[in-house]
C-alpha cells in the first residue's frame, strides 16, 4: 500500500506551466516560434546570430552601429588566459567533448569570477565569445601538437568557428549554413538544459555554474547529441531503398530513431524547414547523390509509418556534415547556440527571482517502525 497525494500525474513536467517569460514563445497551435515576438523564419532570413543574441539578452534588435560594436566587442574576447590552456591541455584527448566544455566553463569561473554588481552582460557575452575557443584549443592541441592562435579575423561566430576548424578562411555559403543554425539552436523556452540553468540560478548562484549545469543537461543523450545519431543514422545507409528498409526493420525491433517528434511541436518543427532547405544547398553544391536521398526517404518513411516528424536536429546533421564539421562536434555547436538563450533565461530569473522548488507525488511505502537489526527478516 502505498500513501499518494490527489495530484495530476505529470511525467517529465509534460504541459506543467512553471514559470513566466518574455523570452521566447512555443507556438503549440500554430506550430510556430519566436524570439522576443520576432518569428524564427524571419531572423533565420535576415539576422545574424550576433544580432540574435543581443536580442535574446537585450530585449531587442541592435541598430546597425551597435552591432558592429558588438561584433567587435566578442572578436576582443575569444582569447582564453593562459590557466585555462594549461587546464585544457591536460584533459585527456579522448575525453566527451561536453565534458570539455563543462571543464573549461567552470574553470574560467574560477579565474574570471563574476564580480557583484558588475555589468550584467559581461559573463554572458565572454562566454558567447569564448566557449567555441575552449572546444578547439583543446581539440587542435591534441590533434596537431600545437598551441594554437584563438584570434580569427572573422566578425561572426559561425566564422570563426570554420575557421579554427578547418584552418582556412570558410566559404560564404558554409559559414551564413552555421550562423543560420546557430540562430535557430540559439532558444527554445523552458527544455531541459533552460530548466536546470534557471534552477540553479534561483539559488542565487553564480554565471558559471549555471551555465555548466546546462552543459550537463544537454549532455544527456535525451536532450543533446539526437543530431550525432541522425548522421550516424543516415551515414549507415547506401541507397534509400536500403535506407527505408532498414528504418522499417528499426520500427518493427521498436528501436528509438533519434531526431523525429518534439515535446512540444505535434505536427511539424518550424526550425526544420529552414535547416532542411540549407542542407539541400549544400548537399547539391557537394554534388551528393547519397546523403540527402537517404535523409528524405527516412524522413518519410517516419511520417509514413508514425506520423513522426523532423524536429531541427535531423537535418542539422547534414547541413553540419556538408560543411566539414566533425560528427562528434554537432553536440557542442548546440552549446555555442543556446549559451545566448541559457544566459537571457539566466538573466531574467535573476530580475524577478524566487526559489524554484516544485514538490513531488510520494508514491513510497506507509509509515514504517524501525525495528532493532536481530530482529529484521
Amino acid at each position: 500500500m502505498v500513501e499518494t497525494k490527489e495530484k495530476k500525474k505529470t511525467g517529465g513536467l509534460a504541459g506543467i506551466v512553471a514559470g513566466d517569460s518574455s523570452i521566447c514563445l512555443c507556438g503549440v497551435e500554430e506550430q510556430s516560434l519566436r524570439y522576443r515576438g520576432y518569428s524564427i523564419e524571419n531572423l533565420a532570413e535576415h539576422a545574424t546570430f550576433e544580432e540574435v543574441a543581443w536580442l535574446l539578452l537585450r530585449g531587442k534588435l541592435p541598430t546597425k552601429q551597435q552591432l558592429r560594436d558588438y561584433q567587435s566587442h566578442l572578436m576582443k574576447q575569444r582569447d582564453l588566459p593562459k590557466p585555462l590552456k594549461a587546464i585544457l591541455e591536460q584533459i585527456p584527448a579522448d575525453a566527451n567533448m561536453m565534458d570539455v566544455l563543462r571543464t573549461g566553463c567552470s574553470a574560467l569561473g574560477t579565474l574570471e569570477p563574476e564580480i557583484a554588481g558588475s555589468d550584467p552582460f559581461k559573463v554572458a557575452d565572454r562566454l558567447i565569445a569564448c566557449l567555441s575557443s575552449i572546444l578547439f584549443y583543446w581539440y587542435l592541441f591534441h590533434t596537431t601538437g600545437k598551441r594554437v592562435d584563438l584570434n580569427t579575423d572573422e566578425m561572426t561566430v559561425a566564422g570563426h568557428i570554420l575557421k579554427l576548424l578547418l584552418n582556412k578562411t570558410p566559404i560564404e555559403m558554409h559559414r551564413r549554413c552555421l550562423d543560420v543554425s546557430l540562430i535557430l539552436y540559439a532558444e527554445h523556452e523552458f527544455n531541459a538544459s533552460t530548466f536546470a540553468v534557471r534552477t540553479i540560478a534561483s539559488t542565487l548562484s553564480d554565471f558559471y555554474s549555471a551555465i555548466a549545469g546546462g552543459i550537463g543537461a544537454l549532455r544527456g543523450p535525451l536532450h543533446g547529441g539526437a543530431n550525432e545519431a541522425a548522421m550516424e543514422l543516415i551515414e549507415s545507409f547506401s541507397t534509400p531503398d536500403q535506407a527505408e528498409q532498414g528504418v522499417m526493420e528499426m520500427l518493427a525491433k521498436k528501436q528509438l530513431i533519434m531526431g523525429f517528434g518534439h515535446r512540444v511541436y505535434t505536427t511539424s518543427d518550424p526550425r526544420s524547414v529552414i535547416i532542411k532547405e540549407l542542407a539541400r544547398l549544400l548537399s547539391v553544391q557537394a554534388k551528393d547523390q547519397r546523403l540527402f536521398p537517404v535523409a528524405e526517404r527516412i524522413d518519410q518513411v517516419m511520417w509514413r509509418e508514425k506520423k513522426l516528424f523532423t524536429n531541427l536536429d535531423f537535418y542539422s546533421a547534414l547541413a553540419y556534415h556538408f560543411s566539414g564539421i566533425p560528427t562528434k562536434m554537432f553536440t557542442p555547436l548546440f552549446v555555442f547556440a543556446r549559451i545566448a538563450g541559457w544566459s537571457a533565461h539566466l538573466l531574467e530569473q535573476r530580475s524577478n527571482n524566487k526559489l524554484i522548488r516544485p514538490i513531488s507525488n510520494y508514491i513510497g511505502p506507509v509509515a514504517q517502525t524501525w525495528l532493532p537489526i536481530e530482529v529484521r527478516e
